[in-house]
């Protein structure tokens, strides 16, 4: 381990729905600190995706998040002059961080016209396991089993 860890810092929960996740998921959401815009496309997503699966909106986003979690991921690790790419678990921590990101990276590329329309359909389809997201950790468990054979270099 090179230097000091970090300390990881304290969330405080999101003031309508007092929930962590939620003000995690606003924080990458957000763009040069406008917090208010970032947090009103979160909240109107979330009143678009309850109108459209009739099913309270963070129940829904929820399950999307869970649903995006990635289990596997391949890391490089330099063994004799050759880099292989061995299959570790995820931590808990970055489990939840990629999700986050991944469903905010595909709501970004949807076509939709406005932000909170994206991101609802990006975490109705994650719900419903499909969507870009989705795909990004099926092709994750895909390159983490296809490098098995690897798992023997772990650390």
């Amino acid at each position: 381990m090179r230097r000091n860890q970090a300390d990881k810092r304290q969330v405080l929960p999101d003031p309508k729905f007092h929930s962590i996740l939620v003000t995690k998921f606003i924080n990458v959401l957000m763009y040069e600190g406008k917090r208010s815009t970032a947090e009103q496309i979160f909240y109107r997503a979330i009143d678009v995706v309850s109108e459209r699966t009739n099913k309270q909106g963070l129940d829904v986003f929820h399950k999307a998040v869970d649903n995006v979690k990635p289990m596997l991921q391949v890391k490089s690790r330099r063994v004799g002059g050759a880099n292989y790419q061995v299959p570790v678990e995820v931590p808990s921590e970055r489990r939840q961080a990629l999700a986050i990101r991944w469903l905010i990276t595909y709501a970004r590329e949807r076509g939709e016209k406005t932000m909170s329309d994206k991101l609802a359909s990006e975490i109705v389809a994650a719900s419903n396991n499909e969507g870009n997201a989705i795909k990004k950790r099926e092709d994750t468990h895909k390159m983490a089993e296809a490098n098995k054979a690897f798992a023997h270099f772990r650390w």
